[in-house]
């Protein structure tokens, strides 16, 4: 059966031993794309311009929080030599298995939807070109680095999508070497607070466009993909130590991007009308800082859609997989999952809310995600010598609670209108 997919082999623990630690990194730069999507974009921004550094301190503990969930997808992934998709997969009678399934699939939706929308967003910004147009384009795109993938194996895939990731980092970063960003407030904003409860949503929708189901589906995958199925015992701990660190230099850039987005915004778009959707940040940053900065705004925003559903359609098969034990190829899939956003662009619906409503569908998926994943990583029977630590075990359970409860005052605040 074709599963879009390169198969791996198991790499022998003399050749593990051999790799210099660089080139066993890879499969969390993959993974840290989701952490800097146009979803992502859309909430920074707001949060900046809306309210200055104050809540700098998320998206650090956000990030903290991020570091420690995609640890144990990909622990979890190399260990187990199977995908968290697939590990539920097996443990689920049928109907909960489909019922998970369904609400998993509606979340990669929710992904699609905004990372479709900000390459489209990002191609009106640039060349004029009406959304649904770039919608289409950016689908296309996005396929085109599928085939990358399905074809030539992971690792050139990974080369593609940190290029990418490189080409997000310069357009976001770029204007704080031009703005006037007061490095003593930001500090401030370190300290945790909030003003009101629209910056408690905020917050949560901070938390919930960082922490991120597929994000935690893929790297299970990714990391699997990469280094075998599973890779034999003795060169686990090797893989580990690389995992950490590719994990941790991944993320790091990923939220030094996302504080990056807050920063600019803080200093150049505060008290400036329009600033509450993408293309009136854009002209605000570029009246600010000039068509330079703006031009790298939007080169920038197109490369996190385009990466970033490549990503996202990766995750989806990886999901259809484990929950399913169906594989179809993933430019199928990705030709079949660009219908839902298509329809809701050529519907007319507001780019700007169409975004934020992506976030409360994936705030709702997170504890779906989460919850096994803790659990897993945490089976002796399953794990063995390599199960979470108690300590590591009673701080991953105080993220999971930390970031159900940030997630649950979100979709409370949206429902009761409050946001």
């Amino acid at each position: 059966m074709n599963t879009g997919r390169a198969e791996t082999v198991s790499p022998s623990e003399e050749w593990v031993r051999r790799q210099p630690l660089p080139w066993l990194l890879g499969p969390a730069f993959v993974a840290a794309v989701a952490y800097v999507d146009p979803g992502n974009v859309a909430v920074n921004l707001t949060a900046g311009a809306q309210y200055g550094y104050l809540l700098v301190w998320v998206l650090v503990a956000a990030n903290l929080m991020a570091v420690l969930v995609q640890y144990l997808s990909a622990k979890l992934g190399l260990v187990t030599g199977a995908s968290l998709p697939e590990l539920l997969g097996r443990r689920l009678p049928r109907r909960r298995r489909l019922a998970y399934w369904v609400q998993a699939e509606l979340v990669a939706a929710a992904t699609d939807l905004a990372e479709v929308l900000g390459g489209a967003i990002a191609l009106h910004i640039l060349f004029g070109i009406p959304l649904l147009a770039g919608g289409l384009i950016v689908g296309v795109a996005s396929m085109l680095l599928l085939v990358i993938q399905s074809r030539r194996g992971q690792r050139p895939f990974e080369f593609v999508v940190v290029g990418l990731l490189v080409i997000i980092t310069i357009g976001f970063v770029s204007g704080l070497f031009f703005g006037s960003v007061s490095w003593s407030e930001a500090a401030a904003g370190v300290a945790p607070r909030f003003e009101g409860a629209q910056t408690v949503l905020l917050a949560a929708s901070m938390l919930g466009a960082t922490v991120m189901p597929h994000a935690i589906y893929a790297h299970s995958s990714l990391a699997r993909d990469r280094h075998g199925r599973p890779p034999p015992t003795a060169a686990l701990p090797r893989l580990l130590v690389a995992t950490r660190w590719d994990v941790v230099l991944s993320l790091l850039v990923a939220g030094s991007v996302n504080i990056a987005m807050l920063l600019l915004a803080a200093s150049s778009l505060a008290g400036v009308p329009g600033t509450d959707s993408i293309e009136g940040a854009h002209t605000a940053i570029t009246a600010a800082l000039g068509p330079v900065i703006g031009v790298g705004f939007g080169i920038g925003l197109l490369a996190s859609g385009l990466a970033s559903t490549s990503v996202g359609c990766y995750a989806g098969s990886t999901i259809m997989g484990g929950l399913l034990h169906r594989h179809i190829p993933q430019t199928t899939r990705r030709a079949i999952t660009l219908i839902p956003a298509l329809v809701v662009i050529a519907a007319g619906v507001e780019p700007t809310w169409a975004l934020v409503l992506s976030q409360v569908v994936l705030s709702i998926g997170i504890p779906f995600a989460l919850i096994p994943l803790v659990k897993l990583s945490s089976d002796r029977e399953l794990m063995g010598t390599f199960t979470n630590r108690f300590l590591l075990q009673v701080v991953t359970w105080m993220v999971v609670f930390l970031i159900v409860a940030l997630n649950v005052a979100l979709i409370g605040l949206t429902v009761t209108g409050q946001g």
